[in-house]
């Protein structure tokens, strides 16, 4: 696979995935053609070695392994990590409010949301829809209504003229998407889903709708931009690059050693769920994957997990948010994340084995160190680190406006991470304790 063919993969794969719910749905297809077994959580597991396998929950976050020819716990694991969750608004239990002769839709913002950007974007509603059908049985679909349905509206410049100056956005009430013209009569979100599901084949007649997850996400497709096509544009680059370069990267290693890829949701709103890395779900797998609590602290401590998650490169508009000596820069390498309060969990051995794994895949690494005077974000490998006590590495490829609706990355760093990680799942010992 050459650099372009590959920067081609990752972009079907990010317009393709709008939420969590369809990222997952699509690397369960691409484990599936791999030949890995899926596995049940709710069922006993026979694991045999040199096997491929993957396990989901809340069919959001995926966690996928191949077991070596020794025992885990004589080869530890080279685990990678990532997120498939992004900054976005997503609907309200309750959406549809008419105001004014219009249609607009309530949402809660989810993350860290760079709001300004989803100003005058042409808006698709995708997510996971739960159904009841007519014997009562449960079934959750994936709905994307795949076309624009919604935008908001700026204010005109000459009703707000100090909004090139000044504007804070209020979340209540200024970001409620328009779907259309209010018109007559009552509007039913429960029947514009199932509406949309029936379109599909996924709704009969009996069948109602109990829930939904659904989210707002804009329909801008990646694009490569520059002169010489230096960089790659799309929205959720942050975090689906990372997922889509662990993926790659695992189907495509050497095999023999003990690998695993884990992508988590709910990073961006602190991981506190079922699926996100604070709870006890790539816990639960490697416990059932090593045969004890003995066997899993075991393997830890021979295993390095490489927590892949976008860095900050320079901006050269804004340099002056950039220590001098640690400003990465787009196409210049992946970037090994380094904070002295643990908020990556990057240290001098863990740091150590990536710089190996580069070395051997000849890619450049750049190092990035928040500004002092400057508060620091998180991924996580700082999180997954405590949970499992295995040593752990931060590193990410750099990014400009991480978390608006368009992000922007260099068309070479996700194809060197991919070198990187290919490597690093190859690699014999992954290991690095003092000498006695």
């Amino acid at each position: 696979m050459s650099q372009k063919q590959f920067n081609a993969a990752l972009a079907e794969f990010i317009n393709r995935s709008p939420t969590p719910f369809h990222a997952v749905q699509q690397m369960r297809g691409r484990l599936l053609e791999a030949g890995y077994a899926e596995l049940d959580e709710r069922e006993a597991w026979q694991i045999e070695s040199r096997r491929g396998y993957f396990v989901t929950r809340n069919d959001s976050s995926i966690v996928a392994f191949r077991t070596p020819a020794k025992a885990v716990t004589e080869t530890g694991l080279r685990m990678v990590g990532a997120h498939t969750d992004s900054p976005c608004l997503r609907l309200k239990p309750n959406p549809l409010v008419k105001k004014h002769g219009y249609l607009t839709a309530g949402v809660e913002v989810y993350g860290g949301v760079l709001l300004n950007p989803w100003f005058d974007r042409d808006l698709g509603i995708a997510g996971r829809v739960t159904v009841q059908d007519g014997k009562g049985r449960l079934a959750s679909h994936l709905l994307d209504f795949d076309r624009a349905v919604a935008i908001i509206p700026s204010l005109a410049i000459h009703l707000d003229r100090e909004a090139n100056q000044k504007r804070s956005v209020n979340n209540q009430t200024m970001l409620p998407p328009v779907l259309g013209l209010g018109g007559e009569g009552e509007f039913d979100i429960e029947q514009l889903l199932a509406d949309e599901l029936k379109a599909n084949g996924e709704f009969a007649r009996g069948d109602r709708i109990m829930d939904f997850e659904l989210s707002f996400y804009p329909r801008e497709r990646v694009a490569t931009l520059g002169l010489k096509e230096e960089f790659i544009a799309g929205a959720r680059l942050d975090n689906l690059l990372s997922c889509f370069t662990g993926l790659e990267s695992l189907l495509l290693a050497r095999s023999g050693q003990g690998q695993l890829l884990v992508c988590n949701d709910h990073e961006e709103i602190g991981s506190g769920s079922t699926s996100g890395a604070r709870g006890n779900f790539l816990a639960s797998v490697l416990r059932r994957v090593c045969g004890s609590d003995s066997g899993l602290a075991r393997t830890m401590a021979r295993s390095l997990l490489v927590s892949t998650d976008n860095a900050h490169g320079i901006h050269p508009n804004f340099a002056d948010r950039h220590d001098a000596q640690h400003g990465p820069l787009l196409n210049s390498g992946p970037v090994i994340k380094v904070n002295a309060n643990q908020a990556y969990a990057s240290n001098s051995e863990s740091s150590a084995v990536l710089r190996q794994a580069a070395a051997k895949a000849r890619v450049q690494l750049q190092s990035f160190v928040v500004r002092t005077d400057m508060g620091c974000g998180s991924t996580i490998g700082p999180l997954t680190a405590t949970q499992l006590g295995v040593p752990t590495v931060d590193v990410g490829v750099p990014t400009f406006a991480m978390h608006s609706i368009r992000e922007l990355a260099g068309s070479g760093d996700a194809w060197d991470l991919h070198r990187v990680l290919k490597a690093f799942y190859a690699m014999a010992e992954v290991s690095a304790h003092c000498s006695p």
